[in-house]
């Protein structure tokens, strides 16, 4: 892996909140191909630019699609929903490589990052077609019974769960899908592009006339603000935060990101954590695990692995921290402290 300081360059102005405007930047709309989708219950976007970004766009939409269908907890017909049904599965490449990596950030992260927390996902109400609820402690107990890699076996491409073991890939599967969608961009001759999607963004090269994308990070409060922006070339910059789906009860929010230790949605003292990476499966991992880890722990973690990461936290108190790989490529209005490794 190339040195991480070669991801960010100079900081280039702010366009909007992934951006490329014609006026300002010098893209060449001419070879233009952008398409928006929904997948992975959420809205996605490619925007490429070549003289075969459209067929790439396509090509990459489809893979998209193909791996929802494959990874998704909820599809009947997916084989992650098959694996939990029948807690076996001779996995496919994809998947199998997917369930691997996860084990490995779960290390990583010393269980902070947990696949097999689908049973309290789905206690709390956390899945399209059910409904938010606070479920009793005695739920949450007998439900982290089965949470933990432990409980996970992979022998070559047979994979076995546990008793009432589920996995739920949603905080890993988009950064393996924008993964296989830039790879396939760059197959088809595309040198530069961008990908979103939902909070996961990846920069394919550089923009058109040779200069970084400029990535806006929301605000947690408000999201028509913006918490700072970071200037990037490909790579991958993927933001989680409890702001993106809750629900409140007896005035108390509650947020989707569990902790697998409590069973409840995390309180680590942070709003949101946003991770830049090359690696884009681990930048989805862990801008998961940081919010769960909370400031110091996940301090720590970077002062032994700053080679693989750059990350950007808000904490509740709206303080705004920074990994020090990351300070020639971050702007905000807002005063900032950096995190030395």
């Amino acid at each position: 892996m190339k040195p991480f300081g070669k991801l960010c360059r100079q900081f280039a102005p702010v366009l909007a909140v992934v951006l490329c405007a014609a006026a300002f930047s010098g893209c060449n709309f001419e070879s233009k191909y952008d398409s928006e989708f929904f997948a992975m219950d959420t809205v996605m976007d490619i925007t490429a630019y070549g003289s075969s970004s459209e067929s790439a766009v396509k090509a990459a939409e489809s893979e998209i699609n193909r791996l929802d269908a494959l990874l998704s907890a909820e599809n009947e017909n997916s084989e992650i929903y098959i694996l939990n049904s029948e807690k076996s599965l001779e996995a496919s490449a994809d998947t199998l490589t997917v369930l691997t990596r996860a084990s490995e950030i779960c290390s990583l992260t010393d269980g902070a990052f947990d696949i097999t927390t689908e049973p309290l996902i789905r206690l709390w109400g956390f899945y399209s077609n059910s409904e938010y609820r606070v479920p009793s402690d005695e739920e949450i107990d007998a439900a982290l019974l089965s949470v933990g890699n432990e409980h996970i076996s992979i022998d070559g491409a047979a994979v076995t769960l546990d008793g009432n073991t589920s996995v739920d890939l949603g905080g890993i599967a988009k950064g393996y899908a924008s993964a296989r969608a830039a790879q396939i961009l760059k197959d088809n001759g595309i040198k530069s592009a961008i990908i979103s999607l939902g909070g996961n963004v990846r920069a394919v090269g550089s923009k058109p006339d040779g200069s970084d994308w400029t990535v806006a990070i929301t605000h947690p409060d408000d999201n028509s603000e913006q918490l700072g922006t970071l200037s990037v070339s490909d790579t991958a910059v993927i933001t989680s935060g409890g702001y993106q789906r809750y629900f409140e009860e007896n005035g108390k929010t509650y947020h989707h990101i569990i902790d697998p230790e409590t069973g409840c949605p995390a309180e680590s003292g942070l709003k949101s954590v946003t991770v830049v990476s090359e690696d884009d499966v681990l930048a989805d991992g862990l801008s998961t695990a940081l919010f769960v880890m909370g400031l110091e722990a996940s301090s720590e973690l970077y002062s032994e692995n700053s080679e693989l990461f750059g990350a950007v936290f808000m904490t509740v108190d709206n303080d705004i921290y920074i990994t020090d790989n990351l300070k020639d490529c971050f702007s905000s209005q807002y005063e900032f402290e950096v995190i030395e490794p």
